[in-house]
């Protein structure tokens, strides 16, 4: 297993860290319970492999995965470095940030949290509810009676606003999006790397998108074993990231994770160079050109427009064709990530209005585009 130091914490980290967002759950009378001694033989199984980094958060796998994580470190307490998050969302004043830092303490059964989150921070979060509340003095107060060790955040907006809440100057890690399939960050993390922070990210494998591909694998050639490991294999050669969090959920995955993370070479810069070449390549045939600004957005119909462009660039792009379609067939289905109910509507609900096209800065010709979506996605 490679390690690396963590920012300026005084803490080396293991290339994969544990991410436990997918621990194997069941149903059982309609309600979800992760299969506890399964998750557990995972866990040990990682740290007997070198990982020890594990990730876990107030709300993941039904509000239970803190509770299973707990049980996962007696014993290795003191091996293992313990990264949890507080729903930011949820706060609705200043003791909140207590409130929730004790009971995942308890569920956790540990007397401190090395990493403690802000859970999903964004520009809007962090100005109405971190400020609004001063969040960021009660983080302070908790670190002086070390419950907690070091205050992080996990990331879910545009680089730039990394860079702002990096400069606050309080934060000494982030968590954020980075994958073959995602690079938006890469500017914002190497800025991290230089101010000091350690650098966490999520979704190596782009949430499992990129084990059902093959295209990139067969761009490289034989050296890759498969999707998931060149993708793994990719993450790792940044020499910008610390640890990277996969959500394993068998034992043959942990096995598999950190045989990749345990190569000296992740991979040689001709091997990266190809596969630049191979993508970059494609897109020229194959990508519609939407930058995600957004400036599409409101449609009056809510047509999930920025998203929409993005899976067909998936499906065309990377051959994530099985991926694409579930999940336009998903848009406008449940919940999104932050909890809120899901209103976007798939590309059928356009009625040609015409705002979008007007405001897009790619002049990309949007209402027909989503009509050759809907035939090829739905």
């Amino acid at each position: 297993m490679e390690y690396h130091n963590f920012g300026n914490t005084g803490v080396k980290v293991s290339a994969l860290g544990f991410g436990a967002m997918r621990l194997p759950e069941e149903e059982i009378k309609g309600k979800y319970h992760i299969r506890e001694e399964e998750s557990i033989e995972m866990m040990h199984k990682a740290f007997e492999l070198g990982v020890n980094y594990v990730d876990t958060a107030y709300g993941y796998c039904h509000s239970q995965s803190e509770l299973v994580v707990g049980k996962a470190l007696q014993g290795w307490r003191d091996k293992v470095y313990l990264s949890t998050k507080m729903p930011t969302w949820e706060v609705k004043k200043r003791s909140d940030y207590r409130r929730f830092l004790e009971e995942q303490l308890k569920k956790l059964n540990v007397e401190y949290i090395d990493f403690y989150h802000f859970h999903g921070l964004d520009e809007d979060r962090f100005k109405n509810i971190v400020l609004k509340h001063k969040l960021l003095r009660e983080a302070r107060k908790a670190k002086e009676e070390g419950l907690i060790k070091h205050i992080s955040f996990s990331f879910h907006d545009k680089p730039e606003v990394m860079k702002r809440l990096i400069d606050i100057g309080i934060f000494e890690s982030v968590l954020c999006q980075y994958n073959l399939l995602d690079r938006n960050n890469e500017e914002a993390m190497a800025y991290a790397q230089s101010k000091g922070l350690g650098v966490a990210v999520m979704g190596p494998v782009g949430g499992g998108r990129l084990v059902v591909s093959d295209i990139l694998r067969e761009a490289i050639g034989p050296d890759v074993k498969s999707t998931p490991a060149l993708a793994l294999r990719f993450v790792f050669a940044n020499k910008n990231v610390s640890v990277a969090l996969s959500g394993m959920e068998n034992i043959e995955m942990v096995e598999e994770n950190t045989r990749v993370a345990s190569l000296s070479e992740p991979l040689s810069s001709k091997q990266l160079q190809i596969m630049e070449n191979f993508i970059e390549n494609r897109k020229k045939k194959e990508e519609i050109p939407c930058t995600n600004c957004g400036y599409c957005q409101p449609c009056p119909n809510n047509v999930a427009i920025p998203e929409i462009f993005q899976l067909m660039n998936y499906y065309t792009i990377y051959g994530l064709k099985e991926y694409a379609c579930k999940e336009y067939q998903n848009v406008g289905v449940g919940t999104l990530w932050s909890g809120e109910k899901d209103e976007r509507k798939q590309a059928e609900a356009c009625e040609e209005c015409g705002e979008c096209e007007e405001k897009c800065p790619q002049k990309i010709k949007i209402m027909e585009k989503l009509k050759e979506i809907h035939e090829i996605l739905g």
